[in-house]
């Protein structure tokens, strides 16, 4: 494999680690504030349906990510009234979460375009409708600069602004919960929150406010899927990315850094089933192209199988906090 095909793979790997970086930074705001939120998966789908549907039909797509983070805090929002102020089964409700949204993203789609539960392409509406890569200073001319200029040009340069802001959302969140007395409270409310509450400090309050950045997170996540990776809404297009991310999430101990890591290796394996060709290359063997689909799944069990017993969540994470009296 030559060096150039495997920056075009590393590039893939980005591209497609966005999403599951958005949605495993969601979880991890959530349930580092003692709520589990397996409905990161439906936030994300409503937040992609949205986006698509509202720059479709504005034809900007600022107001399309807008909307879509509007609809992914507004299940947040039920999320959090169901678990937090109701004391439901927090995964319960992220159950009806991605129920709901796998139903109504398909209806609205229908009653708005009737084209069979999907949005029109973005790519007819304008460059303002969706996002397009952006071109670093000195990327084309770096591009005939050797192997660090094809890094440059090739991986560094021409994605979308999402794809930088998600980068950028790594060290703000590892400095929010890490750096700041915000995050101290954040984890404290995760592992005990009745010292929180002793302290003076609403525990209600803080879950909620960490249930709003994991909808505004998942917005994100799904703003980028329908218009910046792909140019529109089909039905189900977060194809359990929302699982992923939670598997990610595990695999990297609630913890910002490891998080980009865990996303990265699956969007690398996600990269790897868009190139069968190079993978042919490397192994000497024909790889069944059902089998590259299938490796990140693959490799979401064997995390949730073998990580699940030594990867320690946060103690007060799933439990309804009842203030004594």
């Amino acid at each position: 494999m030559d060096f150039l095909t495997l920056i075009q793979i590393l590039d893939s790997s980005v591209r497609l680690a966005i999403p599951l970086l958005f949605a495993c930074l969601a979880g991890l705001f959530s349930e580092r504030a003692g709520i589990f939120d397996i409905g990161l998966e439906g936030k994300m789908l409503m937040a992609a349906f949205f986006s698509a549907a509202v720059a479709a039909l504005t034809g900007n797509v600022w107001i399309g990510c807008l909307a879509g983070i509007g609809s992914a805090v507004s299940l947040s929002a039920i999320h959090g009234i169901a678990s937090i102020t109701f004391r439901g089964n927090q995964l319960i409700s992220g159950v009806a979460i991605n129920f709901l949204a796998a139903g109504l993203t398909v209806l609205v789609a229908e009653a708005w375009f009737s084209q069979g539960g999907r949005t029109p392409s973005l790519s007819g509406f304008g460059e303002n409708a969706r996002f397009n890569g952006i071109t670093l200073p000195f990327a084309e001319q770096a591009a005939e600069g050797g192997m660090l200029g094809q890094v440059y040009s090739e991986l560094i340069s021409g994605h979308s602004i999402l794809v930088y802001v998600g980068f950028l959302t790594v060290p703000l969140t590892w400095y929010l919960l890490f750096r700041t007395r915000f995050g101290l409270r954040l984890r404290a409310v995760g592992e005990n929150p009745a010292a929180v509450d002793t302290a003076g400090v609403s525990v209600v309050t803080l879950r909620f406010a960490a249930v709003g950045i994991c909808g505004v997170l998942c917005g994100l996540a799904g703003a980028y899927l329908s218009t910046g990776l792909q140019a529109g809404f089909v039905k189900d297009m977060s194809s359990g990315r929302g699982f992923i991310a939670l598997a990610a999430l595990i695999f990297a101990k609630w913890r910002p850094w490891y998080a980009l890591a865990a996303c990265l290796l699956f969007g690398f394996l996600q990269a790897l089933s868009l190139r069968p060709d190079a993978v042919e290359r490397i192994t000497q063997m024909d790889v069944p192209g059902q089998l590259l689909d299938a490796l990140p799944y693959i490799l979401t069990v064997v995390i949730l199988a073998g990580f699940v017993g030594k990867a320690i969540p946060p103690r007060a994470g799933g439990e309804p906090y009842v203030k004594e009296r």
